[in-house]
Order: C-alpha cells, then structure tokens, then sequence
C-alpha cells in the first residue's frame, strides 16, 4: 500500500468522519420493539444519504392489486367471461 493510500484509509477511519448512530433510537426500540416511528429513525439512522428508502417505508406485500393500478375485478371478469364463450 503506498503512503497516499494509508493516508486515505486512516482519514476514512478517523472518528471524526463517523456519524455513529443515535442511542436514544435504540433505547426506544428496546422499551416498545413495535414503536413504528422508532423503526423508522433506526432504518434512516442506518441508511446512507441519498440511498434507498428504508426497508421500512416499502409497501406490505399483498395478493391483492394496489388500489392505483387501475385493476377493475368486475371488468376483469367480464372478459374472462367473454373470452370462455
């Protein structure tokens, strides 16, 4: 490893360039584990600027269509219906 190197790897490890992680969050989990605002300062407090979403923001998965997609059972069925004909 040359001396610019080195001097790269221990600026990125100065403790000065950590922003650590607030305890404050962890100690909120551990008094209600459910406590959702709690799980999202944890996810946030976790992620990178400007990254994803936290994994907590992402929707819940259902077998069921969003709402936005635009699915339309009852015409759904009709064209199943006029399709078996």
């Amino acid at each position: 490893m040359t001396e610019d190197a080195k001097q790269i790897d221990r600026d990125a490890h100065h403790p000065g360039q950590d922003a650590g992680q607030d305890k404050s969050i962890a100690e909120r989990l551990e008094r209600d584990p459910e406590n959702q605002e709690a799980q999202l300062d944890n996810a946030l407090d976790e992620s990178m600027d400007a990254s994803d979403p936290p994994a907590t923001t992402q929707p819940a998965s259902s077998d069921q269509p969003p709402a936005s997609s635009g699915f339309d059972e009852d015409a759904e069925r009709k064209l199943q219906e006029k399709k078996g004909k």
